[in-house]
């Protein structure tokens, strides 16, 4: 099961990583106190000097690594770019011949819509509901989509030591508050969604007055169920989108799904016993909408899907209209050129066949190493901390530690390689919509190969080298830190430790800190949905997360918008915890291994110049808006102005007085980790 969002592809200008330790001041406005406006004097001259351009709605540090990620990639493609007598089958002949298959607009262009017209047809001459219902399944297994509901393979939360088949709503392309109460930047997004869908329509020949039918009834469809979906902060409660049941009962309970029709159209296992629901009231919904929406309109619905799913791969009136919706919800003003694009389409689907080439060319064993010594060091830290906790019971203490110390940790590239990538079959005499319906299936067979039946390996990294992120499964207590982003300024081997931990140290604390935010705190140390906490602690913890949930959500993104603190207080959570356990382990370093001043500025001083460095970014309003709306992050400036007035080491480091714009009361600042 897909339930995709509609989602806005960032990519921004590259600029050049330099040193960290040598740049800080370079980077600052020293014409502004920092406790006044430390996003300012921090980065100031950073954010004057690197405006955005016409590609990009945000920038930064993790967009400039994305951009330099396509460099990279883009060169290790071209290595097989021109090269057609490559064995079938072979690493270098799926990268090539995808590559040429997507850059080759002519013959897109010329071919139009159709790649996908048999299957319009198809939708098209359905008479029946019955017929409407079965052609939903057996398009889901093609990744059409056009099913409003679906099942995919997934880890059972209260035993995450075995797999299980979730099963769930689907249609709602975007969170519940956007079909419910939209604020102003909600309704442009669904004004641009719906003149996009109706556009689209008409490009594969349908008349204004039928596109404009047909989207409102996809439309209709879509915000019945997307009405019923939870809203975004109870979505990340994980007792309220976990309902375990056995599948006789999902049969029972659901009755107005074929479930078995579509287990079988994907070619799952038939021996389900188990099976997750994550909502059940948009799952009734979904019932609802299948039995009494009229054939035509679910066909509307059923086309709709069809020509969106893979629109990308179509000429480029589709991807040019596309970008049209974007420029309207993001501010971006000019389209990214075509062999960008063709990098994140091979990069995103032969993944690990890339990250095997990208880790080799681009990331040295050394790096690996000074960043696991930096992972240990910030656990020993995070253990200091733990233990020196003063509102925490010894036995629940006692149980965080455990979980501190069970934690699995992925640096660069994973362990073990899963090689699920083995089977794809790219061949050029077939255009990219039937080649992608391959990859869909093969991709799903190879997941059901690999893991149905199997001990579940919780040492898998989950992500690819070349992503420039860092993640926490809390399902495998790991935390996993990819090739891509350990580089400047978030990693640097060539600079002294302050700035790294500053950095990527305190990209490392917030991962950490992930297993014991609002939802981590929820799993123990095997990765299973269980209270290991007594009862008065939990309590004690839940004042302590209130006051940063709270005080974001007095942040005023722009005017009238607010952060909702209690939906990205996850992620609040993580910079706290993050700043706080990588402070100890600068701390701990500097007794074994004392820095004195560098530029003018202390130790201490630049750890927080380093940190700010890696959230300076420039953004348009409208994508900033949609942050807030649409993300569980705060945006960026909050994640240092915000952030900071809840650590007593920045008070001390820069002397921040009650006088101070940024000033906090020791007694009002929260205290987690």
């Amino acid at each position: 099961m897909k339930m995709k969002r509609f989602v806005i592809v960032v990519a921004l200008a590259f600029v050049s990583m330099v040193s960290m330790a040598q740049h800080l001041k370079a980077n600052m406005d020293q014409s502004v106190k920092p406790g006044e406006d430390f996003w300012q004097y921090a980065v100031g001259s950073w954010l004057k000097n690197n405006p955005l351009d016409k590609e990009h709605p945000m920038n930064g540090a993790f967009i400039d690594l994305e951009e330099l990620n396509k460099k990279r990639i883009n060169a290790l493609i071209m290595k097989y770019a021109d090269q057609k007598d490559l064995p079938q089958g072979s690493d270098g002949q799926k990268i090539g011949a995808l590559y040429r298959l997507y850059m080759d607009s002519v013959s897109r262009n010329k071919m139009g819509y159709e790649p996908i017209q048999p299957y319009l047809k198809q939708v098209r001459a359905i008479k029946t509901r019955e017929e409407a219902l079965k052609l939903m399944c057996d398009f889901d297994a093609k990744g059409f989509n056009t099913a409003p509901f679906g099942m995919s393979l997934s880890l059972n939360p209260y035993n995450s030591s075995e797999y299980i088949i979730s099963a769930g709503h689907g249609a709602a392309s975007l969170p519940q508050e956007y079909y419910t109460e939209p604020n102003e930047q909600q309704q442009a997004v669904v004004a641009a969604i719906k003149s996009l869908n109706k556009d689209y329509l008409m490009m594969v020949g349908n008349s204004n007055a039928d596109a404009e039918r047909m989207m409102q009834a996809a439309w209709a469809i879509e915000y019945k169920i997307g009405i019923k979906t939870l809203n975004q902060v109870d979505q990340r409660d994980p007792q309220k989108i976990i309902h375990i049941m056995p599948w006789e009962q999902l049969l029972k309970d659901f009755n107005g799904i074929d479930w078995i029709g579509y287990r079988d159209a994907l070619d799952m296992p038939k021996d389900i016993d188990m099976v997750d629901v994550s909502q059940l009231e948009p799952l009734h919904e979904v019932e609802k909408v299948l039995a009494e929406t009229s054939v035509e309109d679910l066909k509307a619905y059923m086309e709709l899907k069809v020509v969106r799913a893979y629109s990308h791969f179509l000429s480029d009136g589709f991807t040019d209209r596309a970008f049209e919706a974007s420029k309207a919800i993001s501010g971006v003003q000019e389209q990214e050129p075509r062999w960008k694009r063709a990098v994140s389409v091979i990069s995103g689907n032969l993944g690990e066949t890339i990250g095997k080439l990208y880790v080799a060319e681009y990331f040295p064993a050394a790096s690996k190493q000074r960043v696991y010594r930096l992972v240990k060091d910030l656990q020993q830290a995070f253990e200091d901390r733990l233990k020196e906790n003063t509102w925490m019971s010894d036995s629940t203490k006692v149980m965080a530690l455990e979980k501190l110390h069970a934690i699995y940790i992925n640096v660069g590239y994973p362990d073990k390689w899963e090689d699920m990538e083995k089977f794809i079959d790219i061949r050029e005499d077939q255009n990219l919509v039937e080649n992608f319906i391959r990859i869909e299936q093969e991709t799903r067979a190879a997941k059901f190969r690999k893991h149905w039946r199997q001990p579940v390996d919780k040492t898998r990294m989950g992500c690819t080298p070349q992503t420039v992120n860092a993640f926490y499964n809390p399902l495998f207590n790991s935390i996993n830190f990819p090739a891509a982003i350990l580089q400047p300024p978030f990693f640097d081997p060539e600079a002294d430790y302050v700035c790294n931990y500053g950095a990527v140290g305190t990209v490392i604390g917030h991962e950490m800190s992930h297993g014991f935010d609002d939802q981590g705190c929820q799993f123990d140390k095997d990765g299973n949905l269980i209270n290991w906490w007594k009862a008065e602690d939990k309590a004690k913890y839940d004042e302590r997360t209130k006051v940063l949930a709270d005080w974001f959500s007095e942040q005023e993104a722009l005017p009238g918008l607010k952060v909702n603190g209690q939906k990205s207080l996850g992620e609040n959570i993580g910079d706290n915890g993050g700043l706080q356990i990588a402070y100890r382990a600068f701390e701990n370093r500097m007794k074994q291994e004392p820095q004195e001043a560098k530029e003018g500025f202390t130790p201490a001083q630049r750890f927080y110049l380093a940190y700010a460095r890696i959230w300076a970014s420039n953004v348009t309003p409208e994508f900033l808006a949609y942050i807030v709306n649409s993300d569980v992050h705060s945006p960026n400036i909050f994640r240092v102005n915000a952030a900071l007035p809840m650590i007593d080491s920045w008070y001390d480091a820069f002397n921040i007085q009650p006088t101070d714009k940024m000033f906090i009361p020791k007694d009002k600042r929260a205290l987690v980790w």
